[in-house]
């Protein structure tokens, strides 16, 4: 059931954010490379990190699902280090995919490339404060999914300049199928940006992002979305049980049809409009159910939602760190 969730949410709710606000519809090509992504082979990520040592701070479930899809990818074992006050979390990490456990923090900055930040947002400011000199001293990426916390909160934090790029993944990436965008400050490189980029492509899809703010767009768009997807797909279940299904029954057909759905879309070279147009038969029942959602006032519904989300995520941010600066 999680699976066929992550699909419908991958398909449907594919970030472009760096499209310009003139051109308000999708590619075809967006589409496209949603729903072919997962049947590319990942042969150039051995290549792309290759003499490189990723190191989590955290251990948590996203950090996992990140080692996990690296490993799969091709990633030496040798090449992953994890730090995690937790020692039972950490041996689980370690019985599973042979990563290397550092005794603390210190060591793990020393002997790594890249640091990716995967602790919670209410502690990341305790974790980085003593990091600094050993960051200044190795200058490794910094890779953020540090929900809410912003890129000048990070440098402040350590007291030093350093490449960093910040991320919001989501919660399909546990199973192999996520969205995240990204965004990069100025000391990114174009090396450490590909790098980054072939890192999170192994949980699912990345996009960049233009400006720091847009990740707040992101976080309402992909990041809160898969929540959307599934009250819509609640509701809808429940209409099929009300009017008489049994639960198992409304239940895999909307979970099949939401799959199917996604695939469909994913897959075709139509508009999405095209495709609504398909299914709706003049005067028939979805041209019926169609104008009861637009009479409901759905899109504006959607679009409230949204709002609401991405303004709830600039507010976290300045309530995790009241002197960031966006």
């Amino acid at each position: 059931m999680q699976q066929w969730f992550a699909w419908a949410q991958i398909y449907l709710a594919s970030a472009q954010p760096t499209k310009t606000r003139q051109n308000r519809q999708p590619s075809q090509d967006a589409f496209a490379a949603v729903g072919t992504y997962n049947n590319q082979p990942l042969h150039n990520f051995s290549i792309t990190i290759l003499n490189q040592t990723i190191g989590f701070i955290g251990g948590g479930n996203m950090a996992a699902s990140l080692i996990g899809g690296m490993a799969t990818a091709g990633a030496n074992h040798r090449q992953l280090m994890v730090y995690d006050p937790d020692a039972t979390r950490c041996a689980q990490l370690q019985r599973d995919y042979g990563v290397h456990i550092a005794a603390d923090n210190n060591a793990l900055v020393t002997q790594s490339d890249v640091i990716v930040l995967a602790v919670k947002p209410q502690v990341l400011k305790q974790v980085l404060e003593p990091l600094g000199e050993v960051c200044r001293d190795k200058r490794p990426l910094i890779l953020s999914i540090v929900a809410g916390i912003r890129i000048d909160s990070i440098l402040r934090w350590l007291n030093c300049d350093l490449p960093v790029i910040r991320a919001m993944p989501n919660t399909p990436a546990l199973v192999g199928l996520g969205a995240t965008g990204m965004f990069a400050n100025a000391a990114v490189s174009d090396q450490q940006r590909a790098l980054a980029k072939t890192l999170l492509d192994a949980v699912g899809l990345s996009c960049w992002v233009k400006n720091e703010s847009d990740i707040d767009a992101v976080t309402a768009l992909s990041g809160s979305s898969p929540a959307y997807f599934m009250r819509f797909l609640e509701a809808l279940i429940e209409a099929g049980t009300d009017a008489g299904l049994a639960a198992d029954t409304s239940a895999a057909l909307a979970l099949q049809t939401m799959r199917g759905t996604a695939h469909l879309v994913g897959s075709s070279d139509q508009a999405l409009a095209q495709l609504i147009t398909n299914v709706t038969s003049p005067q028939g029942t979805t041209e019926r159910a169609l104008s009861a959602l637009d009479s409901g006032g759905l899109k504006d519904l959607v679009k409230t939602a949204f709002s609401a989300a991405q303004q709830r995520a600039g507010e976290l941010a300045e309530e995790l760190d009241p002197d960031s600066v966006n």
